[in-house]
């Protein structure tokens, strides 16, 4: 086992396990929840040198069940996310993978197209992602292909509709204009009709709420409002997916978002955090959950909050970070563990990576 220092997709230095030739690596969050688990403990560069002087403990431990993991974890009690979960997927991979599991569903591909908030350079847009999901192909390959027609096509429309965009993309891939909430749904819904997808929204609504009010560019929204404004953009847009569309203390106002034909989803608010995804359930708060393996930083953890949440009838959707890496561990663990959704990107190497590998799944599952 060894541990050293690469670069993520935003060119910060993130951690690296290389486990019996068996190499595997931790994303970062940009907009992070103040509730998810701390990347480092102490700081990369600390953490990377401890990890190494633990080698011969770590290679000595024996791993075979997701129990066993426990000792992974009780080694690296002194470590940050990153850290530990860089190693757990290491050790996963060298298990088989997917395999080590007992899921064997491909999920659907839920595809960021179009964003903004603090995952892009300009700002315009308040909501972080619009996104589209396809729910009838029969096929991984089918559905990611879709979303990847989608998003070339949109950037042919923004080129026409938006005089300032000049080929901008976020931090995770998706196309950046300079355009107002509503006329990128317009457009969605425009296109997504045509190609039979559905539309949702990463709202991050954390990342503008200041002073109890929501700040967009041409107005200022106290909860209420916020409320009323989500649950209008849902029913004209026929939106299947709002993720985070209040701040992540309001559990109670999560409730009052419309739940009747759509998922309604907690990152911020959960943050793989099996408390808070008790406290959301408690209040009936949400409905879909975001799982990010490093936002708890244990895949025991993260076992404990999708048991809890598949009990309570809760869809779970695994996600990658903004900045990302070219590990695709988060598309095993989908699988392995029968996530229904993952929502992973569209463009960009290290998105298509985690693509790339549902794709060779699928085939080895046929």
């Amino acid at each position: 086992m060894f541990a050293t220092k690469i670069l993520n997709s935003n060119k910060e230095g993130t951690i690296e396990i290389n486990y019996k030739n068996f190499k595997a690596s931790a994303p970062s969050g940009t907009s992070k929840g103040q509730f998810e688990a701390k990347d480092y403990k102490k700081d990369l560069d600390s953490e990377i040198k401890s990890l190494n002087e633990l080698q011969k403990a770590i290679e000595k431990a024996e791993i075979n069940n997701l129990e066993d993991f426990r000792v992974i974890e009780d080694l690296t009690n002194e470590f940050g996310a990153n850290s530990r979960i860089a190693l757990e997927f290491a050790i996963l991979k060298s298990k088989g993978g997917f395999q080590f599991l007992k899921g064997r569903k491909i999920p659907r591909p839920l595809g960021n197209v179009i964003g903004g908030g603090a995952h892009a350079e300009i700002k315009g847009l308040e909501f972080q992602e619009f996104l589209v999901i396809d729910k009838e192909s029969k096929s991984f390959f089918d559905s990611a292909f879709k979303n990847k027609k989608v998003h070339r096509i949109l950037h042919e429309q923004l080129q026409k509709l938006d005089k300032n965009f000049k080929n901008q993309i976020t931090s995770e891939g998706a196309w950046c204009p300079n355009m107002e909430i509503e006329q990128v749904l317009n457009l969605l819904k425009k296109v997504c009709k045509k190609y039979r997808l559905r539309i949702g929204i990463d709202a991050a609504a954390s990342q503008f709420y200041r002073n109890g009010r929501y700040h967009y560019r041409d107005k200022q929204l106290n909860k209420d409002e916020q409320i009323d404004y989500m649950n209008k953009l849902i029913k004209k847009y026929d939106l299947y997916y709002v993720e985070d569309p209040l701040e992540e203390n309001d559990f109670k106002g999560f409730n009052l978002i419309n739940k009747k034909n759509c998922l309604i989803v907690g990152d911020d608010l959960t943050a793989t955090n099996i408390e808070r995804v008790r406290k959301a359930l408690i209040n009936n708060s949400i409905n879909g959950l975001i799982i990010k393996p490093n936002q708890c930083g244990s895949l025991t953890g993260m076992k404990e909050v999708l048991d809890f949440a598949n009990k309570c009838n809760v869809v779970n959707i695994i996600s990658h970070r903004s900045g990302e890496t070219m590990d695709s561990t988060i598309s095993d663990l989908a699988v392995g563990f029968n996530i229904p959704v993952i929502k992973c990107g569209v463009f960009g190497r290290e998105r298509e990576a985690k693509i790339s590998r549902l794709i060779d799944i699928e085939k080895s599952l046929l």
